[in-house]
C-alpha cells in the first residue's frame, strides 16, 4: 500500500489520505476526503477491469467503478454492520484463505474509529 501524494496541479486536492487494496481482479481505493467545510469523510471505490472482444484487434478495456461515501456520523453503524456480515460469513463458511498474489498487509483493514 502506498500513501496518496497530492498532485501539484491541485486536482484531487480534497483527498487527504488514501490506501489502495489490490484484491484479485478488483482494486479498492479507501480515501479520506475533505469537503468545503473542512469536514472529513470516507470514500470507498471499487474498480474492476472489464475486457471486451475476443481478439487483439477488437479488444477494448474499460473500468467499472462503484463508489460509497461514508460520513463520520455513520462510521459506527457501518462498522457494526460490516463486522456482523463478516462474522456471519465466517460462521457459515469459515475464514477465507488469502489470495496467493496478495500480500496480507495490502488487504488488512483496521476498522477502529
Amino acid at each position: 500500500m502506498e500513501d496518496f501524494k497530492r498532485p501539484e496541479d491541485g486536482k484531487e486536492r480534497d483527498i487527504v489520505f488514501s490506501r489502495t487494496i489490490k484484491a484479485g481482479k478488483r482494486i479498492y481505493y479507501v480515501d479520506v476526503k475533505q469537503n468545503r467545510k473542512d469536514e472529513l469523510y470516507l470514500a470507498i471505490t471499487e474498480s474492476k477491469k472489464i475486457v471486451a472482444g475476443t481478439d487483439a484487434v477488437n479488444m477494448t478495456v474499460s473500468f467499472e467503478k462503484h463508489k460509497i461515501f461514508l460520513y463520520r456520523e455513520d462510521f459506527e453503524k457501518f462498522q457494526n454492520g460490516i463486522n456482523e456480515a463478516i462474522a456471519y460469513i465466517e460462521n457459515a463458511q469459515g475464514k477465507a484463505e488469502p489470495r496467493p498474489e496478495s500480500n496480507n498487509e495490502d488487504i488488512k483493514i483496521d476498522m477502529e474509529f
